[in-house]
């Protein structure tokens, strides 16, 4: 099979933040295909819940030959190891190790049971696209008819979100 140029989003708000997106990125790499690029690391306030410690969020661009489903299971596996525990289930957001969203599957329209891509709530959240538009900001949304840049310029999410390490 082809493979597929895939963007994904870490998150983490618990523990050493930097290292578990830094384990992340190398266990997505050895698992789920080659890492093309990366964005510098952001810190933003949470979004949708209340919590002292901020976010480090980071989106990687992955070539994979994994099809959506098993990547997204790949993805599930390295947040259990890495100390997620989704089994707890929660109304909303709360803070966690280690969170990994596929944005983009390729220009693809996915709509699984476990995957759907692009991302629904990409184009809502300035953490999500400020890295996103570092690596990516003529990339066109699938969906959405608009580059990166201009979801970007068009987000009405006034959270903050500040560089915490650049990428050179």
């Amino acid at each position: 099979m082809a493979s597929e140029k895939v963007f994904i989003l870490l998150g983490s708000n618990l523990g050493d933040r930097e290292l578990i997106v830094n384990q992340a990125c190398e266990m997505m790499g050895k698992r789920c295909g080659e890492i093309v690029d990366k964005s510098s690391l952001y810190e933003s306030e949470p979004w949708g819940f209340q919590s002292e410690q901020w976010f480090l969020n980071q989106v990687v661009v992955m070539d994979t030959s994994l099809q959506p489903d098993e990547l997204m299971n790949t993805l599930l596996s390295i947040e259990k190891e890495l100390g997620r525990d989704r089994s707890v289930h929660h109304d909303g957001y709360v803070s966690r190790p280690i969170d990994l969203d596929i944005l983009y599957f390729g220009d693809k329209i996915i709509e699984t049971q476990m995957v759907t891509a692009p991302h629904p709530r990409l184009h809502q959240r300035r953490f999500t696209l400020l890295p996103l538009c570092e690596i990516a900001p003529d990339f066109v949304h699938p969906l959405l008819k608009m580059t990166n840049i201009q979801l970007l310029e068009s987000c009405e999410d006034s959270g903050k979100v500040n560089i915490y390490y650049k990428v050179l």
